[in-house]
């Protein structure tokens, strides 16, 4: 049997999720999942046949928190330069660059609910100019002035991958920033951490309710 194809990914996030505002980040609004387990159980049951990934777009991550703070507490930052929000998620990141006066920004990610949470959540905030990409853009170049990553340190393979690449961003004159909340495959000896923050999470999501999170920077 062909499996159903969910033909308006905006509706089902719509009808998933709540507008809520991150803890850590107040002055931004995302449709986020009020309770996780129902969100996981009907992506699993809906979205898995369809082979999508589960749905990291309906959670404030702490290493996306962090980082969305830093930017608008340092929105020197990104004030007048091309952003790349990389794995978007929610985009809660990118919009936190278009708020602290970036020229442009670039939210990436493979999912396809990303892509529409992302574009919900920029007209939620009525940030712009916020462009939504589905490639993978790992190994590009892309022209960016400033990479900005939350929580990508959590899969060992990927992770080697992503900062590898993220190293040679910075090599070529990237600025890159990352955000993790102590996940497993943060490579710290070749990172130099640039402030901590103190994130209110969901323990069904992660290992406590407060996660101590820091913002890095690959080191020169």
């Amino acid at each position: 049997m062909t499996p159903r194809v969910i033909a308006d990914p905006t509706a089902f996030i719509r009808a998933e999720t709540r507008l809520l505002a991150p803890p850590l980040v107040p002055e931004i609004v995302l449709h986020l999942a009020a309770e996780s387990l129902p969100i996981w159980q009907r992506t699993e049951e809906e979205l898995g046949k369809i082979g999508l990934p589960p749905p990291f777009w309906a959670f404030a991550w702490a290493g996306g928190q962090a980082l969305a703070r830093h930017v608008l507490d340092h929105p020197g930052i990104v004030r007048g330069k091309r952003v790349l929000d990389f794995a978007a998620g929610s985009g809660l990141v990118g919009i936190a660059a278009c708020k602290a006066g970036a020229a442009c920004v670039t939210c990436a990610d493979i999912d396809p609910f990303a892509h529409a949470a992302t574009a919900l959540n920029a007209a939620e905030n009525g940030v712009a100019p916020l462009t939504v990409v589905a490639a993978d853009v790992i190994g590009t170049q892309g022209g960016w002035d400033v990479v900005l990553a939350g929580d990508i340190a959590y899969e060992r393979d990927l992770a080697t991958k992503v900062f590898a690449w993220l190293e040679t961003l910075q090599s070529a004159g990237a600025e890159v920033w990352i955000g993790d909340p102590g996940r497993s495959y943060l490579p710290r000896g070749r990172l130099e951490k640039v402030a901590d923050y103190a994130v209110p999470v969901s323990r069904e999501l992660e290992d406590a309710e407060i996660k101590a999170t820091s913002v890095w920077r690959p080191r020169r």
